[in-house]
Protein backbone atom coordinates (compact mmCIF):
# COMPACT_ATOMS: atom_id res chain seq x y z
CA UNK A 1 0.00 0.00 0.00
CA UNK A 2 1.48 3.65 -0.74
CA UNK A 3 2.00 6.40 1.53
CA UNK A 4 -0.81 8.17 -0.64
CA UNK A 5 -3.09 5.18 0.01
CA UNK A 6 -2.98 4.70 3.46
CA UNK A 7 -3.42 8.42 3.90
CA UNK A 8 -6.39 8.34 2.45
CA UNK A 9 -7.73 5.00 4.15
CA UNK A 10 -7.15 6.53 7.23
CA UNK A 11 -8.65 10.05 6.40
CA UNK A 12 -11.41 10.94 8.33
CA UNK A 13 -15.37 11.28 6.50
CA UNK A 14 -15.07 14.76 7.22
CA UNK A 15 -17.81 16.96 9.26
CA UNK A 16 -20.59 16.28 7.55
CA UNK A 17 -21.25 12.45 9.18
CA UNK A 18 -20.60 14.33 12.47
CA UNK A 19 -22.59 17.23 11.74
CA UNK A 20 -25.91 15.19 11.19
CA UNK A 21 -25.07 13.24 14.28
CA UNK A 22 -24.28 16.48 16.10
CA UNK A 23 -27.75 18.24 15.49
CA UNK A 24 -29.74 15.22 16.61
CA UNK A 25 -28.03 15.25 19.72
CA UNK A 26 -27.70 19.07 20.70
CA UNK A 27 -31.67 18.69 19.98
CA UNK A 28 -31.88 15.44 22.10
CA UNK A 29 -29.64 16.87 25.14
CA UNK A 30 -32.05 20.28 25.46
CA UNK A 31 -35.35 17.80 25.14
CA UNK A 32 -33.35 16.10 28.10
CA UNK A 33 -32.50 19.16 30.14
CA UNK A 34 -36.29 20.26 29.89
CA UNK A 35 -37.36 17.11 30.84
CA UNK A 36 -35.31 17.24 34.42
CA UNK A 37 -35.89 21.01 34.78
CA UNK A 38 -39.67 20.40 34.77
CA UNK A 39 -39.49 16.78 37.13
CA UNK A 40 -36.95 18.81 39.63
CA UNK A 41 -39.32 21.31 39.85
CA UNK A 42 -42.38 18.73 39.98
CA UNK A 43 -40.90 17.08 42.81
CA UNK A 44 -39.85 19.94 45.14
CA UNK A 45 -43.54 21.03 44.93
CA UNK A 46 -45.49 17.74 45.21
CA UNK A 47 -42.85 17.06 48.41
CA UNK A 48 -41.07 20.27 49.87
CA UNK A 49 -38.25 18.19 50.59
CA UNK A 50 -34.68 18.18 49.32
CA UNK A 51 -33.81 14.84 50.59
CA UNK A 52 -36.64 13.47 47.84
CA UNK A 53 -35.31 15.89 45.23
CA UNK A 54 -31.85 14.60 45.61
CA UNK A 55 -32.75 10.62 46.10
CA UNK A 56 -34.02 11.53 42.15
CA UNK A 57 -30.98 13.10 41.46
CA UNK A 58 -28.90 10.48 42.66
CA UNK A 59 -31.10 7.63 41.03
CA UNK A 60 -30.30 9.92 37.72
CA UNK A 61 -26.60 9.96 38.08
CA UNK A 62 -25.27 7.32 40.13
CA UNK A 63 -25.64 4.18 37.92
CA UNK A 64 -24.02 5.83 34.69
CA UNK A 65 -20.94 6.65 36.96
CA UNK A 66 -20.94 2.97 38.63
CA UNK A 67 -21.49 1.39 35.39
CA UNK A 68 -19.64 3.30 33.35
CA UNK A 69 -16.02 0.39 33.11
CA UNK A 70 -18.37 -2.31 31.71
CA UNK A 71 -20.57 -0.03 29.63
CA UNK A 72 -16.91 1.25 27.92
CA UNK A 73 -15.94 -2.77 27.50
CA UNK A 74 -19.60 -3.38 25.89
CA UNK A 75 -19.02 -0.04 24.00
CA UNK A 76 -15.86 -1.59 22.40
CA UNK A 77 -17.04 -4.59 21.61
CA UNK A 78 -20.36 -3.30 19.62
CA UNK A 79 -21.33 -1.11 16.74
CA UNK A 80 -20.99 1.86 18.32
CA UNK A 81 -23.69 3.88 16.37
CA UNK A 82 -26.34 0.97 16.88
CA UNK A 83 -25.31 1.32 20.78
CA UNK A 84 -26.08 5.25 20.41
CA UNK A 85 -29.62 4.29 18.90
CA UNK A 86 -29.99 1.14 21.21
CA UNK A 87 -29.46 3.70 24.36
CA UNK A 88 -31.28 7.12 22.92
CA UNK A 89 -34.17 4.19 22.02
CA UNK A 90 -34.67 2.89 25.61
CA UNK A 91 -33.91 6.60 27.12
CA UNK A 92 -37.34 7.42 24.88
CA UNK A 93 -38.94 4.66 26.41
CA UNK A 94 -38.39 5.54 29.89
CA UNK A 95 -39.16 9.41 28.92
CA UNK A 96 -42.65 7.84 27.27
CA UNK A 97 -43.35 5.88 30.32
CA UNK A 98 -42.93 9.04 32.69
CA UNK A 99 -45.60 11.16 30.19
CA UNK A 100 -48.00 8.51 29.98
CA UNK A 101 -47.90 8.21 34.04
CA UNK A 102 -48.48 11.91 34.03
CA UNK A 103 -51.34 12.07 31.84
CA UNK A 104 -53.09 9.17 33.57
CA UNK A 105 -52.35 10.67 37.33
CA UNK A 106 -50.41 7.78 38.10
CA UNK A 107 -46.90 9.33 38.38
CA UNK A 108 -45.11 8.11 42.10
CA UNK A 109 -41.69 9.46 43.26
CA UNK A 110 -40.77 5.73 43.53
CA UNK A 111 -41.35 5.51 39.52
CA UNK A 112 -39.63 8.36 38.64
CA UNK A 113 -36.30 6.95 40.97
CA UNK A 114 -36.76 3.48 38.84
CA UNK A 115 -37.01 4.82 35.50
CA UNK A 116 -34.55 7.34 36.05
CA UNK A 117 -32.22 4.70 37.19
CA UNK A 118 -32.34 2.84 34.05
CA UNK A 119 -32.19 5.82 32.00
CA UNK A 120 -29.05 6.47 33.54
CA UNK A 121 -28.10 2.71 32.99
CA UNK A 122 -28.46 3.28 29.16
CA UNK A 123 -26.52 6.41 29.50
CA UNK A 124 -23.45 4.62 29.99
CA UNK A 125 -23.49 3.00 27.52
CA UNK A 126 -24.02 6.17 25.34
CA UNK A 127 -22.17 8.74 25.94
CA UNK A 128 -18.80 6.38 25.17
CA UNK A 129 -19.86 5.18 21.92
CA UNK A 130 -20.94 8.87 21.57
CA UNK A 131 -17.54 10.04 22.25
CA UNK A 132 -15.01 7.01 20.79
CA UNK A 133 -17.67 7.54 17.91
CA UNK A 134 -16.29 11.50 17.21
CA UNK A 135 -12.55 10.31 17.11
CA UNK A 136 -13.26 8.21 14.04
CA UNK A 137 -15.43 10.85 12.34
CA UNK A 138 -13.39 13.97 12.83
CA UNK A 139 -9.59 14.08 11.56
CA UNK A 140 -7.49 14.75 14.91
CA UNK A 141 -6.31 18.25 13.36
CA UNK A 142 -9.93 19.37 14.24
CA UNK A 143 -10.57 17.26 17.63
CA UNK A 144 -10.38 20.59 19.74
CA UNK A 145 -13.45 21.77 17.53
CA UNK A 146 -15.40 19.24 17.54
CA UNK A 147 -14.74 18.97 21.64
CA UNK A 148 -15.84 22.67 21.45
CA UNK A 149 -19.10 21.35 19.77
CA UNK A 150 -19.49 19.35 22.44
CA UNK A 151 -19.70 21.13 24.87
CA UNK A 152 -21.74 23.55 22.95
CA UNK A 153 -24.17 21.58 22.85
CA UNK A 154 -24.42 20.57 26.58
CA UNK A 155 -23.91 24.46 27.07
CA UNK A 156 -27.35 24.99 25.05
CA UNK A 157 -29.16 23.13 26.81
CA UNK A 158 -28.90 24.09 30.35
CA UNK A 159 -29.24 27.72 28.88
CA UNK A 160 -32.22 27.05 27.14
CA UNK A 161 -34.32 24.71 29.20
CA UNK A 162 -35.22 27.10 32.35
CA UNK A 163 -36.98 29.68 29.49
CA UNK A 164 -38.39 27.23 27.07
CA UNK A 165 -38.89 25.00 30.50
CA UNK A 166 -41.26 27.49 32.28
CA UNK A 167 -43.28 28.31 29.22
CA UNK A 168 -43.80 24.86 28.08
CA UNK A 169 -44.94 23.96 31.68
CA UNK A 170 -47.05 27.48 31.86
CA UNK A 171 -49.14 25.82 29.33
CA UNK A 172 -49.33 22.31 29.15
CA UNK A 173 -47.67 21.20 32.30
CA UNK A 174 -45.09 19.06 33.28
CA UNK A 175 -46.84 15.78 31.09
CA UNK A 176 -46.56 18.32 27.80
CA UNK A 177 -42.81 18.96 28.30
CA UNK A 178 -41.78 15.60 29.16
CA UNK A 179 -43.88 14.61 25.38
CA UNK A 180 -41.69 17.00 24.05
CA UNK A 181 -38.41 14.97 24.97
CA UNK A 182 -39.68 11.92 23.77
CA UNK A 183 -40.03 14.07 20.29
CA UNK A 184 -36.42 14.77 21.05
CA UNK A 185 -35.32 11.43 21.59
CA UNK A 186 -36.73 10.40 17.92
CA UNK A 187 -34.87 13.04 16.22
CA UNK A 188 -31.52 11.58 17.70
CA UNK A 189 -32.32 8.16 16.96
CA UNK A 190 -33.51 9.66 13.24
CA UNK A 191 -29.84 11.15 12.68
CA UNK A 192 -28.04 8.07 13.55
CA UNK A 193 -30.59 5.92 11.37
CA UNK A 194 -29.13 8.14 8.42
CA UNK A 195 -25.40 8.19 9.02
CA UNK A 196 -22.79 5.27 8.99
CA UNK A 197 -19.81 5.35 11.51
CA UNK A 198 -16.26 3.78 10.20
CA UNK A 199 -15.31 0.98 12.11
CA UNK A 200 -12.22 1.13 14.56
CA UNK A 201 -8.77 0.23 12.86
CA UNK A 202 -7.17 -2.72 15.39
CA UNK A 203 -4.29 -1.69 17.02
CA UNK A 204 -1.61 -3.42 18.74
CA UNK A 205 -3.27 -1.90 22.04
CA UNK A 206 -6.60 -3.35 21.16
CA UNK A 207 -5.75 -6.96 20.66
CA UNK A 208 -3.63 -6.83 24.03
CA UNK A 209 -6.65 -6.04 25.80
CA UNK A 210 -9.00 -8.60 24.58
CA UNK A 211 -10.38 -10.91 27.58
CA UNK A 212 -13.66 -11.22 29.60
CA UNK A 213 -15.81 -8.43 29.92
CA UNK A 214 -14.32 -8.01 33.13
CA UNK A 215 -10.85 -8.15 32.19
CA UNK A 216 -11.99 -5.23 29.31
CA UNK A 217 -13.94 -3.07 32.43
CA UNK A 218 -10.78 -3.32 33.95
CA UNK A 219 -8.26 -2.11 31.77
CA UNK A 220 -9.43 1.62 31.04
CA UNK A 221 -7.90 1.91 34.90
CA UNK A 222 -4.76 -0.31 33.94
CA UNK A 223 -4.26 1.93 30.74
CA UNK A 224 -4.55 5.22 32.51
CA UNK A 225 -2.15 4.22 35.68
CA UNK A 226 0.39 3.33 33.25
CA UNK A 227 0.09 6.37 31.54
CA UNK A 228 1.57 9.35 33.85
CA UNK A 229 0.78 11.99 32.22
CA UNK A 230 -2.66 11.15 31.18
CA UNK A 231 -3.33 9.97 34.71
CA UNK A 232 -1.96 13.48 36.22
CA UNK A 233 -4.77 15.31 34.02
CA UNK A 234 -7.60 13.38 35.14
CA UNK A 235 -6.79 13.67 38.47
CA UNK A 236 -6.23 17.88 37.75
CA UNK A 237 -9.24 17.36 36.56
CA UNK A 238 -10.94 15.60 39.45
CA UNK A 239 -9.63 18.29 41.38
CA UNK A 240 -11.59 20.67 39.46
CA UNK A 241 -14.74 18.73 39.40
CA UNK A 242 -14.57 18.78 43.10
CA UNK A 243 -14.38 22.08 43.21
CA UNK A 244 -16.85 23.12 40.96
CA UNK A 245 -19.10 20.69 43.17
CA UNK A 246 -18.96 22.89 45.62
CA UNK A 247 -20.01 26.27 44.02
CA UNK A 248 -23.82 25.64 42.85
CA UNK A 249 -25.16 25.06 46.59
CA UNK A 250 -22.75 28.17 48.14
CA UNK A 251 -23.22 30.34 45.57
CA UNK A 252 -26.93 30.27 45.92
CA UNK A 253 -26.66 30.77 49.75
CA UNK A 254 -23.94 33.80 49.20
CA UNK A 255 -26.46 35.11 46.94
CA UNK A 256 -29.05 35.09 48.91
CA UNK A 257 -27.45 36.18 51.99
CA UNK A 258 -27.85 39.99 50.39
CA UNK A 259 -30.39 39.70 47.65
CA UNK A 260 -33.84 38.29 46.26
CA UNK A 261 -34.25 34.57 44.70
CA UNK A 262 -35.49 36.53 41.43
CA UNK A 263 -32.33 38.58 41.28
CA UNK A 264 -29.65 35.53 42.11
CA UNK A 265 -31.55 33.53 39.37
CA UNK A 266 -31.00 36.27 36.78
CA UNK A 267 -27.54 36.65 37.48
CA UNK A 268 -27.19 32.90 37.68
CA UNK A 269 -28.43 32.38 33.94
CA UNK A 270 -26.55 35.39 32.90
CA UNK A 271 -23.36 34.52 34.41
CA UNK A 272 -23.88 31.08 32.52
CA UNK A 273 -24.10 32.49 28.85
CA UNK A 274 -20.15 32.74 29.09
CA UNK A 275 -20.66 28.38 28.95
CA UNK A 276 -22.07 28.87 25.51
CA UNK A 277 -19.29 31.66 24.50
CA UNK A 278 -16.63 29.39 25.66
CA UNK A 279 -18.07 26.87 23.72
CA UNK A 280 -18.02 28.40 21.07
CA UNK A 281 -14.17 29.83 21.62
CA UNK A 282 -13.24 25.97 21.38
CA UNK A 283 -14.79 25.20 18.60
CA UNK A 284 -14.12 28.18 16.56
CA UNK A 285 -10.11 27.41 15.95
CA UNK A 286 -8.29 24.70 15.79
CA UNK A 287 -5.60 23.39 18.58
CA UNK A 288 -3.31 21.04 18.11
CA UNK A 289 -1.00 22.31 20.24
CA UNK A 290 -0.37 23.79 23.69
CA UNK A 291 -3.35 22.23 25.17
CA UNK A 292 -2.15 21.52 29.00
CA UNK A 293 -1.17 25.15 28.91
CA UNK A 294 -4.67 26.44 27.70
CA UNK A 295 -6.14 24.17 30.91
CA UNK A 296 -3.53 25.09 33.22
CA UNK A 297 -4.56 29.00 32.48
CA UNK A 298 -8.46 28.24 32.42
CA UNK A 299 -8.00 26.27 35.97
CA UNK A 300 -6.05 29.57 37.30
CA UNK A 301 -8.66 32.04 35.79
CA UNK A 302 -11.64 30.04 37.37
CA UNK A 303 -9.61 30.37 40.80
CA UNK A 304 -9.33 33.94 40.30
CA UNK A 305 -12.64 35.19 39.61
CA UNK A 306 -13.94 32.54 42.52
CA UNK A 307 -12.25 35.62 44.84
CA UNK A 308 -13.52 38.07 42.76
CA UNK A 309 -17.06 37.19 43.36
CA UNK A 310 -16.49 36.54 47.17
CA UNK A 311 -14.53 39.91 47.47
CA UNK A 312 -18.09 41.95 46.16
CA UNK A 313 -21.76 41.99 46.85
CA UNK A 314 -22.22 44.66 43.61
CA UNK A 315 -24.03 42.66 41.10
CA UNK A 316 -21.75 43.77 38.11
CA UNK A 317 -18.79 42.59 39.55
CA UNK A 318 -20.30 38.51 40.87
CA UNK A 319 -21.97 38.82 36.91
CA UNK A 320 -18.58 39.77 35.62
CA UNK A 321 -16.85 37.38 37.20
CA UNK A 322 -19.38 34.31 37.32
CA UNK A 323 -19.21 34.94 32.79
CA UNK A 324 -15.55 34.64 32.97
CA UNK A 325 -15.33 31.58 35.36
CA UNK A 326 -18.49 29.73 33.41
CA UNK A 327 -16.32 30.96 30.31
CA UNK A 328 -13.12 28.48 30.96
CA UNK A 329 -14.77 25.80 32.08
CA UNK A 330 -16.18 24.62 29.05
CA UNK A 331 -12.97 26.02 27.27
CA UNK A 332 -10.57 23.76 29.45
CA UNK A 333 -13.22 20.70 29.16
CA UNK A 334 -12.90 20.96 25.05
CA UNK A 335 -9.09 21.10 25.18
CA UNK A 336 -8.55 18.04 27.28
CA UNK A 337 -10.86 16.01 25.25
CA UNK A 338 -9.63 16.93 22.53
CA UNK A 339 -6.18 15.69 24.11
CA UNK A 340 -7.38 12.25 25.20
CA UNK A 341 -8.95 11.62 21.66
CA UNK A 342 -5.56 12.12 19.72
CA UNK A 343 -3.40 9.78 22.74
CA UNK A 344 -5.77 6.98 23.03
CA UNK A 345 -6.33 4.49 20.54
CA UNK A 346 -9.65 4.45 18.74
CA UNK A 347 -10.07 0.60 19.33
CA UNK A 348 -9.94 1.08 23.29
CA UNK A 349 -11.23 4.72 23.75
CA UNK A 350 -14.55 2.83 24.82
CA UNK A 351 -13.18 1.43 27.89
CA UNK A 352 -10.95 4.12 28.72
CA UNK A 353 -13.37 7.08 28.35
CA UNK A 354 -15.79 5.24 30.70
CA UNK A 355 -12.93 4.55 33.21
CA UNK A 356 -12.46 8.56 32.80
CA UNK A 357 -15.60 9.64 32.80
CA UNK A 358 -16.07 7.64 36.18
CA UNK A 359 -12.83 9.09 38.06
CA UNK A 360 -13.66 12.59 36.79
CA UNK A 361 -17.37 12.71 37.63
CA UNK A 362 -17.08 10.91 41.05
CA UNK A 363 -16.14 13.84 42.96
CA UNK A 364 -18.84 15.81 41.90
CA UNK A 365 -21.50 14.03 44.19
CA UNK A 366 -18.76 14.28 46.94
CA UNK A 367 -18.88 17.83 46.84
CA UNK A 368 -22.05 17.89 47.00
CA UNK A 369 -22.45 15.63 50.00
CA UNK A 370 -19.88 17.76 51.93
CA UNK A 371 -21.10 21.23 51.08
CA UNK A 372 -23.64 21.72 53.30
CA UNK A 373 -21.72 20.61 56.24
CA UNK A 374 -18.72 22.32 55.59
CA UNK A 375 -20.65 25.75 54.54
CA UNK A 376 -22.23 25.82 57.80
CA UNK A 377 -20.36 23.76 60.29
CA UNK A 378 -16.52 24.99 58.95
CA UNK A 379 -16.45 28.52 57.48
CA UNK A 380 -19.37 30.29 59.07
CA UNK A 381 -18.00 29.49 62.55
CA UNK A 382 -14.75 30.24 61.58
CA UNK A 383 -15.54 33.85 60.12
CA UNK A 384 -17.34 34.57 63.60
CA UNK A 385 -13.66 34.02 65.47
CA UNK A 386 -11.11 36.49 65.78
CA UNK A 387 -8.13 34.71 64.70
CA UNK A 388 -5.45 35.73 62.58
CA UNK A 389 -6.30 33.57 60.05
CA UNK A 390 -9.96 35.31 59.90
CA UNK A 391 -8.85 38.10 59.82
CA UNK A 392 -7.20 37.50 56.32
CA UNK A 393 -9.99 36.44 54.95
CA UNK A 394 -11.95 39.28 56.34
CA UNK A 395 -10.16 41.83 54.70
CA UNK A 396 -11.21 39.97 51.28
CA UNK A 397 -14.85 39.28 52.40
CA UNK A 398 -15.59 41.85 54.84
CA UNK A 399 -17.32 40.27 58.02
CA UNK A 400 -21.18 40.91 57.00
CA UNK A 401 -24.07 38.29 56.74
CA UNK A 402 -22.91 35.37 54.13
CA UNK A 403 -19.35 36.19 54.75
CA UNK A 404 -18.79 32.59 55.80
CA UNK A 405 -19.97 31.11 52.39
CA UNK A 406 -17.95 34.05 50.89
CA UNK A 407 -14.79 32.76 52.98
CA UNK A 408 -15.27 29.20 51.57
CA UNK A 409 -15.59 30.67 47.34
CA UNK A 410 -12.21 32.27 48.53
CA UNK A 411 -10.86 28.70 50.01
CA UNK A 412 -12.36 27.02 46.60
CA UNK A 413 -10.57 29.94 44.20
CA UNK A 414 -7.04 28.94 45.72
CA UNK A 415 -7.57 25.57 46.08
CA UNK A 416 -8.08 26.20 41.74
CA UNK A 417 -5.33 28.04 41.58
CA UNK A 418 -3.09 25.85 43.04
CA UNK A 419 -3.87 22.94 41.11
CA UNK A 420 -3.23 24.67 38.11
CA UNK A 421 0.24 25.85 39.55
CA UNK A 422 0.73 21.87 40.72
CA UNK A 423 -0.14 20.67 37.18
CA UNK A 424 2.26 23.04 35.51
CA UNK A 425 4.99 21.96 37.98
CA UNK A 426 4.54 18.33 36.85
CA UNK A 427 7.15 17.86 34.22
CA UNK A 428 5.00 14.82 32.66
CA UNK A 429 1.49 16.44 32.35
CA UNK A 430 3.43 19.84 31.39
CA UNK A 431 5.20 18.11 28.37
CA UNK A 432 1.77 15.57 27.64
CA UNK A 433 1.50 16.75 23.85
CA UNK A 434 5.31 16.42 23.16
CA UNK A 435 5.99 13.35 24.96
CA UNK A 436 2.99 11.05 24.25
CA UNK A 437 3.11 10.21 20.82
CA UNK A 438 -0.46 10.37 18.97
CA UNK A 439 -2.22 6.72 18.92
CA UNK A 440 -3.00 4.41 15.96
CA UNK A 441 -5.65 4.19 13.71
CA UNK A 442 -6.64 7.95 14.23
CA UNK A 443 -8.24 9.66 11.26
CA UNK A 444 -6.49 12.90 9.67
CA UNK A 445 -6.60 14.94 6.94
CA UNK A 446 -5.53 14.08 3.66
CA UNK A 447 -3.04 17.34 2.33
CA UNK A 448 -4.46 16.35 -1.34
CA UNK A 449 -8.01 15.39 -0.40
CA UNK A 450 -10.68 17.82 -0.76
CA UNK A 451 -12.90 18.89 2.07
CA UNK A 452 -16.40 17.32 1.79
CA UNK A 453 -17.50 20.10 3.41
CA UNK A 454 -16.47 23.69 3.70
CA UNK A 455 -13.96 24.50 7.12
CA UNK A 456 -16.63 25.02 9.84
CA UNK A 457 -16.91 27.86 12.64
CA UNK A 458 -19.31 29.44 15.01
CA UNK A 459 -20.40 32.30 15.28
CA UNK A 460 -22.45 34.50 17.68
CA UNK A 461 -24.78 34.95 15.04
CA UNK A 462 -25.31 31.03 14.24
CA UNK A 463 -23.46 27.99 14.27
CA UNK A 464 -22.27 25.63 10.82
CA UNK A 465 -22.56 23.16 13.57
CA UNK A 466 -20.89 20.59 15.62
CA UNK A 467 -21.60 18.30 18.79
CA UNK A 468 -20.86 17.13 22.74
CA UNK A 469 -21.79 15.28 25.61
CA UNK A 470 -23.06 16.81 28.94
CA UNK A 471 -20.69 17.59 31.27
CA UNK A 472 -21.14 17.27 35.09
CA UNK A 473 -18.41 19.37 35.67
CA UNK A 474 -15.66 20.56 33.41
CA UNK A 475 -14.54 16.88 32.19
CA UNK A 476 -17.49 15.19 31.67
CA UNK A 477 -16.35 11.85 30.56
Amino acid sequence: MTDREASTEASAPGFRTFLIVWSGQLVSIVGTNLTWFGLSIWVYLETGSVTQLSLMMVAANLPRILLAPVAGALVDRWDRRWAMIISDSASGVGTLIIAIAFLTDSISIGLLVVVAAVISSFEAVHWPAYQASTSLLVPKERYAQASGMVQMADAAGQLLAPFLGGAVVALGGVAVLIAVDVVTFTVAVATLLMVRFPAAQRTAEGVAAVGTIWQESAYGFRYVWRRHPLMALLVAFAGLNLVLGFIGPVFIAYMLSFTTETTMGLVMSLGATGMLVGSVLASSFRVNSGRVARIVMAAAILGAMLVVVASSTSLIVILGALFVGMLVVPYAAAMSQSIWMAKVEPDVQGRVFSVRSMIAQITNPIALALAGPLADHVFVPFMEGDSAAQGWFASITGTGAGSGYAALFVALGLASVGIAVAAWSYGPLRHLERDVPDAEGLPSESPDATPDVPDVTVTSSGIDLGTGEPAPGIDPA
